[in-house]
Parts: structure tokens; C-alpha cells; sequence
């Protein structure tokens, strides 16, 4: 028999309401009571993965232990649960249809017309039941993406309906988050839209038991008791979702709303008391800091903040531990085009992260603010084109290879420190065939990165297909530039550092998606520790990234 509880969680009215944040907090909430839980995340588009994606479309890609490229939910699931996830956890409409695909050109259909149901439903299911059987969690919280009515999102829905026969509805559970609009004028929330939305619902074959509503204002009783009744759910299972300042507050806010309790009788399972005390401890210090910090993030995605989204919580949580907020100065790369307004532009922050990206657009932009923060003594982090760049800086500024540039951007060039990766060079895909997952990393005894982790090895996250090029190393070493971090064959610079500044680190894995609300990341901790001014042994906590 199926141990396994699980938990579908739909969105209706509008998109970016937040069921992320909602599936991640329940989640939380659960784990918190000593459950174990996994999380799945369904996405209707056709792409396989958001691998090669606009980050202006779909904001960051978040990267697995296992080298999965998945949508950015997944940084929430892992940072709200405390869990490592995989690509088992990531689906998405392209990956089914290429797997349906697949089958049928191999004949596995027996010459049976294909067809969305009940082939494609049935491979929805299939994953499903692989990540219920493999992780084998007490609960496993399904998010699907998009509105329910959009078309795409038809074949998840269809499946739900049908998983949700299969394994018994007492072992499934359906909340539907939705927005009540607030009228200003009439000082009125508004139904309507979610008594649409849940019909819609209804019209495909699902009851939700449980709705999440997404305000501006507080629900009275009459408007709880008015969605229960034509929704066709129970006045306790209409739970309130006010708008907050921290999504770390969310959990917080849906367990006084009652959320785990009606989703754990509603399953029959008791509710034990959870322990919060360490998660209310951080939202205690994010809304209430006693020191503030300003940090630029020098990116080329700046109009939209879901382009750095882990880099950007790897910061809070960095922060939080020092009993400091942060406030991100952005700094859209293109604007930093010479000396002059680059330190205009830098003069009231107080230190500086340069994230990963592709492209040639705004890549002087992002050598000339790193050139301030070497200058300047500004404590600087680089991450994975941050320290391409960074190196890229060092060898024009300090190593006098004044054409220095990278193969990526200036093919052309004969002073290339940074370089294609030997296995990426007869690659003609794009996707999904970067330098992917998880790689161990050897540290240089001494080093600031080596002090700030406390280890000789860790184990991080790669998602690149450019390189520091070896044949420039010793040039470089012997201007100054510290190689801190290697691959264990000695062939991948992982770090770079400079021992005579504050804080100078560039790494080329991605730091950001390890880190963790109640866990901050050694890198950033250290960033912000020599933003503040804080010996760097002075560690707040364990750090076990």
C-alpha cells in the first residue's frame, strides 16, 4: 500500500500569486512537525527545460546536486525544507512530450495511436510515482504551474484528476491558491474571481479542499463564509494570505491561519507541534535588524529581480546570521562605462556582487565595477562570469595582458584567459550540455575561501561552459592573483582571491544555491562579514554547505 501523501496545489485568476512561496512555507510547516516531505514542480511550457530561457521570461535557472536545470520554485522547495533536491523533482511538458515522443519512435505503443490521454496523462503519473517511489517522502507536495483555464495546463490537471482516483482520494489533497482582488474605492474584497476560478476547477473534475487566498486586506468572517459556500469548501479550509513583508513570514502566517492542521486531518494523519522556534528567530531578525548594509549587484538581467533570485536570498540569509539587513543597490551593468561613472555609481554601497550571465552586452560594464571594488578595497563576490570577469580585470590592470578578454566575447583575441571548456568544444546543442551539478572542489590551505568554509573539500554547483585558461595561470599567480580553489585533477580553477584586500573572492560554480535561510553560505557569509567589518573566524553558525 502507497505510504505516500500528496498534495496538489493549482493557482487560478492570475499568475505570480505565489504558490511557490505557499507549497515551500506547507512544506516547511510539515517538516517542522518531523514529517519527511518532497516537492515536485509541473510546468506546462514545451520547453524540455528552462535551460535556455530568457531570464527576462523566466528569471533564474536553479541548478541541482544532479545537474538538473529546473524553474526557480525549486530554490524555494530546497530553502523552505532544508532538502536537496533533484531532477526527478522538475517536470515539464517538453520533458513529457519527449519522452512520449521517444516511445513511440521506438514502437513502444504497439502501433497504438498516441494521443494525449491517455498516453501523455499517464506519463505525467509515471512521474509522479517515481518520486513518490525513489524519495519515498511521508508527503509530496505537486505544484503546477500557470492558471488553471490556461490550455497548456489541461494534460496535469487531467492527470491529477486521475492520480487522485487511482491511489484514493484519502490519500490526496487538492488547495487551490487564488487572488481576492481589493476594491479601493468601495473598500471591498472581492470573490467573484475565485468563485470563477474554483468552478473552472470543478469543470475538469477537481474539488479543492483547501483555499489559499492571496489580499491585500484582511478577510472578514462574512467573506470566509461566502467563498466556503460557493466554493463548496468548509468555512476552517479558507485560509488567508496577506501580503508581508519577508516570504520568510509566510509559513509563520499560514500556521496561525490553521493551513497544516486542515491539510493533516483532512488526510487523516495527527498533527504533532511544530517547532519553529529557529525560523521565528530569523524572521524576528529580518524584521527587526540592527545593522544595514547596502550591496550593489551588478547584473545585465536587472529589470527583473527573479533573474537573481538565489543570489538575492543567499544575501538575506548571509545577512540575517550578523543581525544586518540588506539592500540591494542595482546596477544594470550598461551603465558602468567608464571610470567616472562607475564609482558615481558605486560610492554609497558597500559591497559588491557581479552573478553569473551570458553574453557580450554589458561585460565591460561589469570589468569596470570590478576594477573599483579591487581599487577600492570594496568587498567583492564574484560569481561564475563574475570571475571570468574578474580575471579578465586582473590580467589587463595588474598583469599587463592589455588585450586580455574571453574566447566567448572576443574570439578573435590572442591573449584568451578565458576559454572554452576542452569537452564543450565540438558541442552544438545548447541545451542542457553546460558543465552541470555538482563537482567537488579542493581548497588552498590558508586561503580566505579555505578559512570561510572550515574544510580542504566541498562540493558545489556548476553551470558554465567557459574556463580560466591554464596557460595564462602563471602569469597571473605571479602578479598576485590567488588560485584558491581547483577541481581535484588541478585542470578547473574553481576559485580566484586576492590575500591583500578585504574581501576579493570570485567563484566559477554558483555558490547561491546552496545557501540556506537557517545555513548561509560560507562565500556570502564572508562577504558580508568584511561589509560589516567582522573577523571572518567569527562564524554565527555551522556552516555545512
Amino acid at each position: 500500500m502507497d505510504s505516500t501523501k500528496y498534495i496538489f496545489v493549482t493557482g487560478g485568476v492570475v499568475s505570480s500569486l505565489g504558490k511557490g512561496i505557499v507549497a515551500a512555507s506547507l512544506g516547511r510547516l510539515l517538516r517542522s512537525r518531523g514529517f519527511n516531505v518532497s516537492m515536485q514542480k509541473f510546468d506546462p511550457y514545451i520547453n524540455v527545460d528552462p535551460g535556455t530561457m530568457s531570464p527576462f521570461q523566466h528569471g533564474e535557472v536553479f541548478v541541482t546536486d544532479d545537474g538538473a536545470e529546473t524553474d526557480l520554485d525549486l530554490g524555494h522547495y530546497e530553502r523552505f525544507i532544508d532538502t536537496n533536491l533533484t531532477r526527478i523533482n522538475n517536470v515539464t511538458s517538453g520533458s513529457i512530450y519527449l519522452d512520449v515522443i521517444n516511445k513511440e519512435r521506438r514502437g513502444d505503443y504497439l502501433g497504438a495511436t498516441v494521443q494525449t490521454i491517455p498516453h501523455i496523462t499517464d506519463a505525467i503519473k509515471s512521474r509522479i510515482r517515481e518520486a513518490a517511489t525513489s524519495l519515498a517522502p511521508d508527503f509530496l507536495i505537486c505544484e503546477i504551474g500557470g492558471t488553471v483555464g490556461d490550455i497548456e495546463g489541461l494534460p496535469f490537471l487531467e492527470a491529477i484528476r486521475q492520480f487522485r482516483y487511482d491511489v484514493g482520494f484519502k490519500n490526496t489533497l487538492c488547495i487551490h491558491v487564488t487572488l481576492l482582488p481589493y476594491l479601493k474605492t468601495s473598500g471591498e474584497l472581492k470573490t467573484k474571481p475565485s468563485q470563477h476560478s474554483v468552478n473552472t476547477l470543478r469543470s475538469i473534475g477537481i474539488q479543492p479542499e483547501i483555499l489559499v487566498c492571496r489580499t491585500e486586506e484582511p478577510m472578514s468572517k462574512a467573506e470566509r463564509l461566502k467563498l466556503a459556500q460557493f466554493t463548496n469548501v468548509s468555512p476552517e479550509a479558507v485560509i488567508q494570505n496577506t501580503d508581508l513583508e519577508s516570504i520568510y513570514e509566510v509559513p509563520l502566517m499560514l500556521e496561525e491561519e490553521g493551513l497544516a492542521v486542515q491539510v493533516l486531518s483532512r488526510l487523516g494523519v495527527e498533527s504533532p507541534e511544530p517547532d519553529l522556534k529557529t525560523w521565528k528567530k530569523l524572521v524576528k531578525t529580518i524584521k527587526e535588524p540592527h545593522k544595514h548594509l547596502k550591496v550593489a549587484l551588478a547584473g545585465k538581467y536587472t529589470g527583473l529581480n527573479d533573474a537573481y533570485l538565489s543570489v538575492i536570498e543567499s544575501l538575506n540569509h548571509a545577512a540575517a546570521a550578523y543581525d544586518s539587513d540588506v539592500e540591494i543597490k542595482w546596477i544594470n551593468s550598461e551603465d558602468c562605462v567608464d571610470r567616472d561613472s562607475t564609482e558615481a555609481i558605486l560610492s554609497d554601497v558597500d559591497a559588491l556582487v557581479v552573478p553569473g550571465g551570458f553574453g557580450y552586452r554589458g561585460i565591460e560594464g561589469k570589468i569596470n565595477v570590478i576594477q573599483y571594488a579591487r581599487e577600492n578595497n570594496l568587498p567583492f563576490l564574484g560569481l561564475c562570469l563574475g570571475m571570468q570577469c574578474a580575471v579578465i580585470e586582473y590580467s589587463r590592470n595588474v598583469a599587463q595582458l592589455t588585450r586580455a578578454h574571453s574566447v566567448e566575447f572576443a574570439p578573435e583575441s590572442d591573449q584568451t584567459v578565458v576559454d572554452l571548456m576542452e569537452d564543450q568544444q565540438e558541442l552544438k546543442d545548447k541545451g542542457g550540455t553546460m558543465r552541470l551539478g555538482q563537482y567537488p572542489c579542493h581548497l588552498t590551505q590558508g586561503s580566505k575561501a579555505a578559512t570561510a568554509y572550515g574544510a580542504e573539500v566541498v562540493m558545489e554547483r556548476h553551470r558554465h561552459r567557459y574556463e580560466i585558461n591554464n596557460d595564462y595561470l602563471d602569469i597571473l599567480t605571479q602578479a598576485g592573483l590567488v588560485v584558491s580553489g581547483t577541481s581535484p585533477d588541478r585542470k578547473l580553477v574553481e576559485i580566484v582571491e586576492l590575500s591583500n584586500h578585504p574581501w576579493f573572492v570570485a567563484t566559477q560554480f554558483h555558490p547561491e544555491f546552496k545557501s540556506r535561510p537557517e545555513r548561509p553560505h560560507p562565500l556570502f557569509s564572508g562577504l558580508i562579514q568584511a561589509a560589516l567589518g567582522i573577523k571572518s573566524e567569527n562564524q554565527p553558525i555551522e556552516q555545512s554547505c
